[in-house]
């Protein structure tokens, strides 16, 4: 055991731990332990990255807006452009996606078959609506992590790596942090950034379980004719049954897949494979050449697909940050300065005023205490 005592001790060193570790360490001694040989290994090193700004619905959008002036300030976005396109019977779809976001900030436009053709003009005649979002953008997934994680090194952070957490134990107020390895540390408090492994990690910490369930994701690269062009949209079925977006002259294409997985190293299956290419060729005229690269990676999300922040309602000194779906990384500068703020009882700045922390905490869950209070 080492003879430190840290004040908070994360665990997980994807975007989420890593962002949140960053915050911390100015202000506390932070452990930031990573079960791989190396942080971003998981959902992180796999994501399609984008920044959109309708991604996760409403109740992600006051993450999502601040989280992109700091993503755009820092360089770490690409304007790409978002195109929700749809069927002549998706007329009614398409009008309560707009509404779901009056008043949110988000800046969409419906587009008629014209509009859509104009971006992307080997759609199938079928498609004849689509809502247009600018401001969507690519995001610099590796930068942003490599960014998060030399400002917890220049924090002082201490990072942990091949230390996956076998144990936690309370001990003298904070918590006893025992790894497979026999390394074993202390500190007041534990935070659970541990993505796909969240419920497994508040088991061990004597917590109950949120629900939180990793699901699959798979997405493929593919050479098509003609070449995609680079000022190709992000272009999303408004039903949820693919994306594409272009990449340096291919196409990374997903059928959208949420297949649920227990925790681990998640490979693409070939079903989902098939699949995403079937619905590919039914709703575009390219022509697919080869299929070049195949990737799965899991996202993992609370009953309510929302995300949760905050501290556990019954285990003290346990601190919820997970369940972010696969909207963590375009979350992640506002959601880290959130969780920042809640540990170190500081008050909302500029980039989390708009941001109701009740909305994301996990007391909400807490089935009991509501029946007693309501």
């Amino acid at each position: 055991m080492t003879g430190t005592t840290y004040d908070f001790a994360v665990i997980g060193a994807g975007m989420a731990g890593a962002s949140l570790a960053a915050e911390l360490g100015p202000h506390a001694r932070v452990l930031l332990l990573e079960a791989e040989d190396a942080p971003g290994y998981h959902s992180t090193g796999r994501s399609a990255a984008f920044w959109e700004q309708c991604y996760g619905g409403p109740g992600v959008v006051p993450l999502t807006l601040p989280s992109g002036r700091y993503l755009r300030e820092h360089g770490f976005l690409k304007d790409r452009g978002a195109l929700y396109v749809g069927k002549a019977g998706d007329g009614e779809t398409m009008d309560a996606f707009m509404a779901s976001f009056a008043g949110t900030g988000v800046t969409i436009g419906r587009l008629g078959r014209a509009g859509l053709v104009e971006r992307v003009p080997l759609m199938r005649e079928e498609w004849v609506d689509a809502i247009w979002e600018p401001a969507c953008a690519d995001i610099d997934v590796a930068g942003l992590h490599q960014h998060y994680l030399k400002a917890l090194r220049e924090a002082g952070v201490e990072l942990a790596v091949r230390a996956r957490v076998a144990s936690l134990a309370p001990e003298n107020g904070g918590w006893r942090i025992a790894c497979e390895d026999g390394r074993s540390f202390r500190a007041a408090r534990v935070v659970n950034a541990a993505g796909a492994w969240a419920d497994t990690i508040a088991r061990l910490a004597g917590a109950r379980p949120l629900g939180i369930d990793p699901k699959r994701r798979t997405v493929v690269q593919l050479r098509v004719s003609p070449t995609a062009p680079d000022d190709l949209p992000l272009v999303l079925d408004i039903n949820g049954r693919f994306y594409f977006k272009p990449d340096n002259g291919r196409l990374w294409l997903s059928p959208h897949d949420e297949v649920p997985s227990e925790p681990c190293d998640a490979a693409p299956e070939e079903i989902d494979v098939a699949r995403a290419i079937d619905r590919f060729e039914a709703v575009t005229n390219w022509r697919i050449e080869a299929l070049e690269h195949r990737w799965a990676g899991l996202r993992s999300f609370a009953p309510d697909r929302l995300p949760v922040y905050g501290p556990d309602p019954r285990v003290a000194g346990f601190f919820w940050f997970a369940g972010q779906g696969g909207f963590g990384i375009q979350t992640a500068p506002a959601a880290a300065r959130l969780g920042a703020q809640l540990l170190l009882g500081q008050e909302a700045d500029t980039m989390t005023a708009g941001i109701d922390p009740a909305a994301y905490g996990p007391a909400r869950f807490d089935t009991e205490k509501t029946a007693r209070t309501g």
